[in-house]
């Protein structure tokens, strides 16, 4: 497997939704984070970002949606150059970014949380056309939706996160550590969605702590290190790959586990 970035593409070459080229980004007076960071993100995929923490994954994710400005390097998105642009901005050019830790408003019901992503739409036919389609997507949105977000589980409340993100019609949906304080059983739920979220038509680039699960759902992998991409390519070859389950993954294949190889 190279050990550089390699370009990303489907069989079809399409172009690619999103792309953040030779990326240099960091915080204030503190060392670059991301040091000439280059990803693309094709058309119908689940791109996965893994790597150990301060590899500097979320900073792309930040990136990508005008949280963060680059030092150099552009953002494309539909072969537009969106550089420098803030989040509403980037929201409006079809990204939207799903934040770490749950960010329901509990007091408010699920409608009213799914309802204030579309606060840009201003045609009410078509954020009912958007309504439709998330509760036929997320099932719990509709059987939920005159409920107080507050009492739905934790992986209830994250597939409403998903439902309000999607009301735009996004490109390419960012989501930052989906899993995190999830029970195994609500974090398989999640990872069923991000496929059903793909399947439906829009590409996700997900950052995961759970890198194994995560590259299980995804169609490409990313490992990042030292801001860098250090090693890209199709996700069953990453999970594949004895080296970087030993470095990344948190332990080593099954396979080899099996035969007690050290």
């Amino acid at each position: 497997m190279a050990s550089e970035p390699t370009p990303q593409s489907t069989p079809e070459a399409a172009e690619p939704l999103l792309v953040l080229d030779d990326i240099q980004a960091g915080y204030g007076r503190a060392a670059m984070v991301l040091r000439g960071l280059t990803i693309e993100v094709p058309p119908g995929t689940v791109v996965c970002l893994v790597g150990p923490n301060g590899a500097g994954k979320s900073t792309v994710l930040k990136v990508a949606s005008g949280l963060l400005k680059p030092r150099t390097g552009r953002v494309l998105v539909a072969g537009r150059d969106v550089t420098g642009q803030g989040p509403q901005q980037m929201l409006t050019s079809g990204l939207a970014h799903v934040l770490q830790g749950h960010s329901v408003f509990r007091e408010m019901t699920v409608a009213e949380n799914v309802l204030l992503g579309a606060y840009t739409l201003r045609d009410k036919a078509r954020i009912d056309e958007r309504v439709a389609f998330v509760q036929e997507l997320f099932p719990i949105v509709g059987e939920r939706w005159k409920q107080l977000a507050g009492l739905l589980s934790g992986g209830q409340q994250k597939q409403v996160e998903f439902a309000r993100s999607l009301m735009v019609d996004p490109e390419v949906v960012l989501l930052d550590e989906p899993s995190m304080g999830l029970d195994p059983k609500a974090t398989a739920t999640v990872f069923e969605q991000v496929t059903r979220m793909r399947d439906a038509g829009t590409a996700v680039l997900l950052v995961e702590q759970n890198a194994r699960r995560a590259l299980e759902t995804a169609d490409l992998g990313c490992v990042l290190d030292l801001g860098r991409v250090h090693i890209s390519g199709p996700a069953s070859e990453l999970l594949a790959d004895p080296q970087l389950s030993e470095l990344y993954l948190g332990g080593r294949p099954a396979a080899r586990a099996e035969t007690g190889g050290a």
